[in-house]
Formats: structure tokens, sequence, C-alpha cells
């Protein structure tokens, strides 16, 4: 093995093994990039050069323990830069983010081998000791995969394996239990959170709500429970085999092989805190004095909470079958604004159309692959307008989930709403006594699927749902209908979904 260390530029140099180390401790010693993004090059070179560098176990352990720190620290500055994006993510923020998974990969294998090479049972410094290596290497792969969910890319190859086996290894050591010293949580904690990630449908999360729902299961991870193989049926139930490299997977969706060694777990505990929770959110609680952060006062707060709570409590089963296709349609995905104008005037030429291949069907959705044409600002949670053929309509969807493997390639599932929608104008009363008007599609109602009308509304655009809502509709004849809010059906951080009905006769 060669001696050599990465200057700050990462270019490699010759050096004995003890100035190979000198030169990692004395660059932790320098100051940070002023960007995260500027500090990662130099950062990932000199995690990759300890692992060529000589020294004794203890020079590397020390040295290890110093990169980890900064790591740490750079992720952080990070990840706030990382929950706006686009999708497709485009091909430069890729590259960095691959070589930060790649960076916790490293020190996820790194912090792990302290535990091969050295007697770390009995090893007196807390830099080396077996549950700080235990629960770094956890943590790092927990972040990695937390990462690849806020870009809705596939989880990297061999990840949930290695979780799990690092996590059967801290079971074997009777370590599990444990908080390191420095840490506020034990090893099984941050098991158990990647998990609950893991179970939530991370595809069906936008970026910010994945980094919510990081930080609550960081708080309440604790509420899930162990439970025996034999009751691993019931709601809110998953069971995740060590051997395979997946998630724990729903009992309600498929339910574990027999043969197969496996362990079972249940969310109905958290479930019933997540409907207690929503409860005073909606009473006025503010979000800290439940321990939570502030994102869970807003709408896409309360609604990744309300989606979370309904999949363990009331798991919903697949109403139809998927038949694979492979025929084009033409998306819209501009928002609310351009679907109104879509609807009103049939096609609109300042509206931005993309094309999409249909890849497979039922008659309540679709999942479909870009073909080309700009996406647009697209998010999970937004509404989007399909047209096939010689369609007259544009069916009113919403994306449920996305992914994406590069920047030439994006998946979303739609669900479809309605076959239509009628355009409209939302009368608010405004502190200078006029009324301004606010774009709204309406849904109609669909017979043995849907008895009520539904309203969309861009989120947060309606702040009382105890008033009249007023809403001018322009068809043949203008007409204004009063109606009343009967429940929320849907909550994203881009549009909120009502259940209306008339609140008087029309006039």
């Amino acid at each position: 093995m060669s001696n050599s260390a990465y200057d700050e530029h990462g270019v490699t140099e010759s050096r004995s093994p003890h100035s190979g180390i000198r030169t990692i401790t004395q660059w932790l010693e320098s100051p940070m990039a002023p960007l995260p993004a500027d500090e990662l090059p130099s950062l990932r070179a000199h995690v990759k050069a300890l692992g060529e560098v000589g020294g004794t176990a203890k020079q590397r352990a020390y040295a290890l323990d110093g990169l980890y720190k900064r790591s740490s620290t750079v992720l952080e500055r990070l990840l706030p830069e990382l929950t706006d994006l686009v999708l497709p993510i485009p091909r430069k923020t890729r590259r960095l983010v691959r070589s930060v998974l790649d960076l916790l990969q490293i020190l996820a294998d790194d912090t792990l081998a302290l535990l091969d090479g050295q007697d770390a049972l009995h090893s007196s410094d807390p830099s080396q000791a077996p549950d700080l290596a235990l629960w770094r290497s956890l943590q790092a792969l927990a972040q990695q995969l937390m990462i690849s969910h806020l870009i809705a890319a596939p989880a990297p190859a061999g990840a949930w394996q290695q979780l799990h086996q690092t996590y059967a290894t801290a079971q074997r050591l009777q370590l599990a239990t444990s908080i390191p010293r420095g840490q506020a949580s034990s090893l099984q904690h941050v098991y158990q959170a990647a998990l609950l990630l893991g179970c939530a449908q991370p595809a069906s999360l936008t970026a910010r709500e994945v980094l919510f729902l990081a930080a609550y299961f960081e708080r309440f991870a604790g509420q899930a429970e162990a439970i025996p193989t034999a009751a691993a049926v019931g709601p809110g139930t998953f069971w995740i085999d060590p051997a395979r490299d997946q998630p724990a997977l729903a009992s309600s969706r498929k339910l574990a092989q027999s043969a197969s060694p496996f362990e079972c777990f249940s969310c109905a505990r958290l479930a019933l805190l997540l409907k207690t929770q929503i409860a005073q959110l909606n009473a006025g609680t503010p979000p800290p004095q439940i321990s939570l952060p502030d994102f869970a006062g807003t709408p896409a707060g309360v609604g990744v909470l309300r989606r979370l709570a309904g999949r363990w409590s009331e798991p919903a089963k697949r109403r139809f079958q998927r038949r694979r296709q492979n025929y084009r349609t033409v998306l819209s995905t501009g928002g609310i604004d351009e679907l109104w104008q879509l609807c009103k005037n049939g096609n609109a030429a300042s509206v931005e159309l993309s094309s999409w291949m249909i890849t497979n069907e039922s008659p309540d959705g679709y999942s479909v692959m870009h073909v080309s044409g700009k996406v647009g600002a697209l998010s999970i949670g937004d509404v989007t307008a399909v047209r096939s053929g010689d369609e007259q309509n544009w069916q009113i969807c919403m994306v449920r989930w996305a992914v994406s493997e590069n920047p030439e390639h994006l998946e979303l599932g739609l669900q479809i709403l309605a076959p239509r929608a009628v355009p409209a104008l939302l009368a608010q009363p405004s502190e200078n006594q006029h009324a301004e008007h606010l774009r709204v599609l309406v849904l109609p109602e669909i017979p043995m699927l849907r008895s009520s009308q539904l309203l969309v509304v861009a989120s947060g655009a309606l702040t009382t749902r105890d008033k009249k809502l007023v809403l001018i509709i322009e068809e043949q004849n203008l007409a204004v209908r009063e109606v009343k809010s009967i429940c929320i059906d849907e909550q994203t951080g881009s549009v909120e979904i009502l259940s209306i009905e008339p609140d008087q006769k029309d006039f």
C-alpha cells in the first residue's frame, strides 16, 4: 500500500505514514470554506486519503473523528440548499449530491472498520468506543438514504442491507440501546428513525416534507413497537428481512415469507400520536408547544401528518389492477393558474405543455415518464392536467409520487381527481373593502365514488373555513354561488382540496 495524502486541492503527494496523518490533522485545524459546496471536494479528498496513509490505530481514529465531525457540519449547512430543487434535479446539483453520498459511504465503512482494526471493546479512548463507531456508521447510512429521498432518487445499492447488518452487529454486541458519549440518542433510535422514514413512502414526499419527517422521527422514533411475527398482520405493521437490500415492508402490501428470518414492528401507537397532534394543531396549538418543528403548522406540514396517520391506521387497498401501456399523453404542470386557463379556453398559447409516455394505468391513475418539453416547476402534491388523443376535456390529476434516477429521467404517479374541472373565481373580501378574486377549480361529483364537489385552491389562500365561500362561474351564463366547506380532503404545499356543498340557493 502506498503512503500518500491529499493536499487541500485533492492532489496526491508521497508522504511518510506520520506526515500523511499530520497533513490531515493540520487541514482539520484550518477554517472551513464559506460555502459547503466549496468545502466538500477537499473534505472528500482527505477522507479518501485516510484510507491510504499509515499511522497508528490511535492516530487514524483521531483523524477520522475530526473528519466525521467536519463532515457533519458541512452536511448540516448543505441540506437547506436541497429543499427547493425542481425535478428532475440538474446535472450539477446531482454531481454534488453524488459526492455527498460517496462521502457518507466512506465514513460509514471507515467508522465501522474501527471495530476490526483494534481491540475496540477495551479501548479507553472515547473516539474509539465501539458504540460510537456503530452509531456513526448507522447515522451516515441513515443520512445517505435520507438525501436520496430528498432528490427522489432510488436508494444507493446495498445501503438498506448495510444498515440492517450494522444494527445487527450492535445487537450482537449488546449495544443497541446504548447512547454513546456526546450523542442524544441510542443506536436503536437512529435505526428506527431511518426505518420509519422509509415506511413513510418517501417517493410521495417533497424535499421539505422529507426533512420535516426526518426531524419528526428523530424526536418520536421510540413510539414504534417491536411485535411478535404472528402479530404482523394488522394496520401499520411492517417487517424487515435483514438479509435483503430493501426497507421495511408493509404487511398490508406483502406478507413476510414464513421461511425467512425477519423482524416486525408496529406504528399503531405512533399513528395515534399523529392523530392527537393533528387535532392539537387544528385547534390552534403552536407546533413548538407539542415538540414539533414550525413546518408542522403549515398546510403542507399538517397534510403530510394526516396522510401518514391514515396510511398507518387505515391503509388503503388498491381498488383497481394496473395495466401496462405505451402511448403518449400531454401534461400541463404550471399550477392552478395554467390549469384554470386550459379549462376555460381549451388551449392557451401561454400554457407550457410537455409530452409524456403512459407506462401503466388504472381507472384512478397513471404512471407516466417524461419524453420531451419543459416540465416547469413541478413538485409532488401539485395538480396537473392530462389529455390524450382526441379527448376534449383535460383530466385533473394530483402528482402522488416522483422518481428520478438521472437528470434525463423523471417518472410520476398521477391520481385522477376528476375527468374535468370548472374554472371559477373565489371572491374574498380585502382590507380596502373591495373583493379580491382568486382563481380556483371546481371538480364535479363522481357517481358511486364521490357525492360532493371539490374545490381546489392554492395552499394557504383560505385563512378561515367558517365563512361562506362565494364562487363566480362563467360558462354559458354568469353564475354566483354560495358554498361552504364540509371538510378538507387534501393538503399539500401547493394546493388544498375541500369538499363543498351549497350554502343556500344560487342567485
